[in-house]
């Protein structure tokens, strides 16, 4: 009998040694790859470290096993794996091989993250506010107000909204003007601007755009997609002219403004040429969308693959199953490439088309990544479109992109080699 427990104990000893970690594949086995950067943002918020595992089964996770956590993994509906110490480490191991283009990476803190975005409803949906909710990661909406209230040292991580930062109200006079959805905008951003001591829109947004700026130079993660990207760099680039037609500030917009442009306070773009027709839905020949000539069916884009163990940052943000995402539209659907600066990373393109559709860069202490389009799974969102069911979309590459950007403020500083 003695002999008996003796062997039941030592198996069970054998057993609780042996499931020590969980594993979060992100290869093609993973049933829900959303959510499982919600799990890997929980695990951090819990106290636990995260190693991201870089090119490894398509930039999976691993974390320490507790019962908590399996459990979270099982309500959340995330495909997990339990192993034991002896296989994480022959994980570790195998990514550690110089010969191998992998590299592990420590999530230690879990960022703050904010939204830029109107508190009042939108016609239109936001991709990543759709992405932050589905995946059950906690975020909070900020606007003009609270960012010249300085409050956005409260945060590590702000996401641009559709958003229009020349004053232009987003440039959908022609079409709808007459919508009571613009008036309402156009009456609340007036009066906020005179709140604050503002005569135009365009001068809070401005404002807005520098202590954005300001923001990202401290070490601030800034996140953009689709308008608010192009019309961020040309507020910048447009400081102290005027670049607003009649309709959008009672007066006329400075006929030289194209010749004023400094393109040295920008982001990402250089050279750029803005419209100068006010009925265009068009900020400026940065984005691509009128003059592109492709299909449906031919629309995407190719992310770059970065050397794992020495482009820590691009790799973490090019996390995906598949090295092809299909492509969608948007205000600003995508950048011409001939317009970027230099010292941009190009994240992913269409070389065909010589359109660039995910970007990245340093500012000051801080990093700003551009992504083009306005949802990567409603081809051609239209203003009244109801939002996209991610229920229905929980692998989807192209929101996997926007969820790499939540998490690799959570880096361990010193593995980041870039």
């Amino acid at each position: 009998m003695r002999k008996f427990l003796l062997v039941f104990f030592l198996t069970l000893l054998v057993n609780l040694s042996w499931a020590t970690y969980i594993l979060i594949p992100m290869d093609n086995t993973q049933t829900n790859h959303l959510k499982a950067y919600g799990i890997a943002y929980w695990v951090l918020n819990k106290q636990v470290d995260v190693n991201w595992l870089l090119n490894y089964r398509g930039g999976s996770f691993m974390f320490k096993h507790f019962a908590e956590l399996e459990k979270e993994c099982i309500i959340r509906g995330v495909s997990y794996e339990i192993i034991a110490d002896l296989q994480s480490t022959q994980i570790l191991q195998e990514i550690a091989d110089p010969e191998v283009n992998m590299e592990s990476v420590t999530l230690q803190k879990a960022p703050k993250i904010a939204v830029y975005s109107p508190k009042d409803k939108q016609p239109w949906d936001d991709a990543v506010t759709l992405a932050l909710t589905y995946a059950e990661i906690p975020y909070d909406i900020i606007y003009d107000g609270e960012i010249l209230d300085g409050k956005l040292h409260l945060y590590d991580w702000l996401h641009l909204h559709h958003e229009d930062f020349t004053g232009q109200y987003g440039r959908f006079y022609s079409a709808y003007h007459n919508a009571q959805w613009y008036i309402d905008q156009v009456k609340s951003t007036e009066e906020l601007a005179h709140q604050y001591g503002y005569k135009k829109v365009s001068e809070l947004k401005l404002a807005v755009a520098k202590s954005i700026r300001d923001f990202t130079a401290g070490g601030g993660y800034l996140f953009a997609m689709c308008s608010a990207t192009d019309s961020y760099d040309i507020a910048l680039a447009a400081e102290g002219v005027d670049i607003c037609e009649s309709m959008f500030d009672g007066d006329g917009a400075d006929p030289n403004m194209n010749k004023k442009m400094d393109y040295t306070k920008t982001f990402a773009f250089k050279d750029f040429s803005l419209s100068t027709n006010p009925y265009e839905y068009e900020f400026s020949d940065i984005d691509v969308t009128k003059s592109r000539m492709v299909d449906k069916k031919d629309d995407n884009f190719t992310l770059f693959e970065f050397s794992a163990k020495w482009d820590i940052i691009p790799t973490m943000l090019t996390q995906d199953h598949v090295a092809i995402i299909p492509g969608f539209m948007g205000q600003t659907t995508a950048f011409d490439k001939k317009l970027i600066k230099s010292n941009a990373t190009i994240l992913g393109e269409n070389k065909a088309l010589g359109e660039v559709r995910y970007m990245h860069g340093e500012y000051g202490k801080g990093t700003w990544t551009f992504y083009g389009g306005h949802d990567p799974e409603d081809y051609q969102h239209m203003v009244g479109d109801p939002p996209t069911d991610l229920n229905l979309h929980p692998n989807s590459p192209g929101y996997r992109l926007i969820l790499n950007n939540i998490l690799f403020p959570a880096a361990k500083k010193q593995k980041q080699k870039t």
